[in-house]
């Protein structure tokens, strides 16, 4: 059976067979025909034998044998692993994993593409370690497993990222091997002070730690994508930092909204002071201030002046509370030596230091009077980015 299986992936790892494979199985469409207009049109073909590729899936297939084998090499499955396979496509990567470990769970959304994976995993007598979940995989509750090794589709891997990094808590991995492309890698593993640093490596850095590993070239692809790939291991955190995840994903979004902005610059915008005096509001933390007596007349006061009307006294209360609040958040920024600071320069550890300062002034930036957000809802996966 191993032998037949051996065979099987040299010829399915063989660049000249998958060559004269493909081109005789498969044909892509563009990325503006939906899978039922491709049915509709395009029946008689696939009733030949004929295969589209959907790019507007991202279905772009793995072929080098040599980036194969070292993705598995990287991933350190060992032989009593479950391993997590997002988007398996045609198998070339699934038949690699099935000889290294115990068991594969491959989600993959396209039935055509189910039907080649089982029939391939068949032949080589495996279909009893291989679950196959044709579905969504945003939308499935994943099984157990230990690893994640996934060639996902450029065009969920965000939303992808954060249910895997979000949801680590819920359903513990040891790391997943992620095969993405190129620039959006290079998002995730930049660092302070780098151009490309942003909102997206700040939050996923708070609950894992991300590792480059290799670049692959989009002429390993078929069929080929018009940009090159990299493949890099994301490492769950053990200690999770003690944060509210939504006020945490609030606060980077107000930083990164400008992220080469100063922090002083950013809040002392109007609009973003009625927002957190709202929240303020809300939790009751204005009550102790002798010019808040009144927040809800000078929250009014600020949207009738903004349309063009309303009381000049009332407007002007509202501007001294307001003026009060700023006052109080540049102080508490100056304190700490970030009024000056820009948030593509901070690291996690001084933007928690940032959080905190102002939690325990009694400012956040979202409403805490509403029920948390659960970390496997699409709600959480938006605030990735």
């Amino acid at each position: 059976m191993i032998r037949c299986l051996n065979s099987l992936s040299k010829d399915l790892c063989n660049s000249k067979f998958i060559e004269i494979f493909f081109s005789r199985h498969l044909r892509t469409k563009s990325s503006h025909e939906d899978y039922s207009q491709i049915r509709k049109n395009g029946g008689e073909e696939e009733e030949k034998g004929h295969l589209h590729l959907l790019k507007s899936r991202g279905q772009h297939l793995l072929t080098n044998p040599r980036v194969l084998d070292s993705i598995v090499r990287t991933s350190s499955i060992k032989p009593d692993d479950t391993v997590l396979e997002i988007g398996p496509g045609t198998g070339n990567l699934t038949l690699k994993l099935l000889e290294v470990a115990k068991k594969v769970v491959a989600v993959e959304i396209d039935k055509r593409m189910v039907e080649i994976l089982c029939k391939r995993v068949a032949e080589g007598g495996l279909q009893d370690r291989l679950n196959v979940i044709c579905s969504d995989a945003l939308k499935t509750e994943f099984p157990e497993f230990n690893l994640v090794v996934a060639n996902i589709p450029y065009g969920i891997s965000s939303p992808l990222l954060a249910k895997l990094v979000f949801g680590a808590k819920l359903n513990p991995f040891r790391s997943a091997t992620l095969l993405l492309q190129k620039e959006f890698a290079r998002r995730l593993l930049a660092k302070p002070g780098d151009s490309e640093f942003n909102r997206l490596a700040v939050n996923v850095r708070l609950l894992a730690e991300v590792e480059f590993v290799m670049d692959v070239s989009k002429n390993d692809f078929l069929p080929r994508p018009k940009v090159d790939s990299s493949v890099v291991k994301v490492y769950p955190k053990n200690v999770i930092p003690d944060v509210n995840l939504e006020e945490w994903w609030a606060f980077t979004r107000t930083c990164f909204s400008k992220k080469n902005k100063t922090l002083g610059a950013t809040f002392k915008q109007k609009r973003k002071l009625m927002e957190l005096m709202k929240w303020s509001k809300a939790q009751g933390l204005c009550q102790g201030s002798r010019h808040c007596h009144n927040c809800d007349a000078h929250e009014n006061a600020d949207e009738e002046r903004v349309s063009g009307e309303g009381n000049s006294d009332l407007s002007s209360a509202s501007g001294v509370c307001m003026s009060l609040f700023r006052e109080k958040i540049i102080t508490i920024l100056e304190s700490g030596g970030f009024a000056n600071k820009r948030p593509s320069k901070l690291s996690n550890n001084e933007l928690m230091q940032i959080l905190c300062s102002f939690n325990q002034s009694g400012i956040y930036f979202h409403d805490k009077t509403k029920p948390e957000v659960a970390l496997a809802s699409d709600a959480a996966y938006d605030n990735l980015l």
